[in-house]
């Protein structure tokens, strides 16, 4: 990636002359089945301008996931910056909303001296906060129906779309057909330095490439970085498979810690979440216990971890994983044992409280 970078034939970008990124652009578009296709810095800004060149009007509403990326990560853009309006949806633990709910939030046109305008639909795919769970296709098209039958948009934040269209085996043009517009993030398991897609039509990308102005996101030879992403594209989709394969493995070995709960049969991609069962592990201890043996993690909640894999974890990388893990449950047992001992059984204490 580094040498196509150096590499790569560059022009101003915000010009609209970078020759790299039109075609990496161009091929997205090509790629997703839609018209056209805009790099962006991050997945960030690629929702945040998807969702505003929809929601164009001030006091528009859209619909989301109560456990989604964009209602929950974002900083809350879309209304700090763009004055949309969300309106949350339950997340069912497979990711997807109920259809009836979704339908049911759907604004009367009628009630618009009081109400905010519904505008858009947004789905997450794969959805990080369910566990990288996938949502089908024959989900995504009843959701772009709803949204077509009743004058909506649908944006797909399909960050990890890659990985879904994998997982279910559906290719990824058609996994967002019914989709308006799509981000696709470029950095995550694809392995890309930086950067995110937005495709959609042509009329809605002229839009996105004036807000992404806008918002600073405007960079002049932007070849360099299409450049790592083209590669990424090209290279790695065929890899997710594996990172799937390695994720499922990793779950299994974890479950069979006593002190975790594991649902491994709700492993779809490369995302694993698990529970800790025993009081005296907090995540944050072990988190800090296992980064010291240079496996990194992320406290997903209180009592919860999340495990992501990308390409360049091996097999041999997972069990090595497990066994730092093993080994770091063994060491906070045997620290809160020991500090009960020292306070003489008038305290019980555990790391991490």
């Amino acid at each position: 990636m580094r040498a196509a970078m150096a590499a790569a034939e560059v022009d101003d970008d915000v010009l609209g002359a970078d020759p790299t990124a039109r075609r990496f652009e161009a091929e997205m578009a090509a790629l997703m089945g839609k018209e056209a296709a805009l790099f962006v810095p991050s997945g960030t800004m690629a929702n945040l301008v998807s969702v505003l060149v929809h929601c164009d009007v001030r006091g528009s509403e859209v619909i989301l996931g109560d456990n989604s990326h964009i209602h929950i990560y974002e900083n809350g853009g879309i209304s700090t910056i763009g004055g949309v309006h969300p309106r949350t949806v339950a997340n069912n633990p497979d990711g997807t909303m109920d259809v009836d709910r979704i339908v049911a939030a759907i604004r009367n046109p009628g009630g618009e001296l009081l109400y905010p305008t519904t505008r858009l639909i947004c789905l997450e795919n794969t959805h990080a906060n369910c566990g990288g769970k996938c949502l089908s296709v024959e989900y995504t098209d009843k959701v772009g129906e709803i949204a077509k039958s009743h004058g909506l948009k649908l944006h797909i934040d399909g960050a990890r779309i890659f990985n879904a269209s994998v997982a279910l085996g559906v290719p990824v043009d058609r996994l967002v057909k019914a989709a308006d517009s799509v981000s696709v993030c470029i950095s995550k398991g694809l392995g890309a330095p930086v950067g995110s897609v937005i495709v959609g039509s042509k009329a809605f990308i002229h839009k996105a490439k004036i807000l992404r102005k806008a918002l600073g996101g405007g960079m002049r030879q932007i070849g360099v970085l299409c450049a790592a992403a083209h590669l990424a594209v090209r290279d790695n989709v065929g890899k997710l498979a594996d990172d799937h394969r390695r994720a499922k493995a990793l779950a299994e070995g974890l479950k069979k810690i006593k002190q975790f709960k594991v649902d491994s049969a709700s492993v779809e991609t490369n995302m694993v979440f698990f529970d800790i069962m025993d009081p005296r592990i907090s995540p944050d201890k072990l988190c800090q216990i296992l980064e010291q043996r240079n496996v990194l993690t992320m406290k997903a909640s209180s009592k919860s971890i999340r495990f992501v894999l990308h390409y360049q974890i091996s097999d041999s990388d997972v069990q090595h994983a497990l066994t730092c893990v093993e080994k770091a449950v063994e060491e906070l047992l045997k620290g809160s044992t020991k500090f009960e001992h020292l306070t003489n059984g008038t305290t019980k204490s555990s790391y991490g409280h």
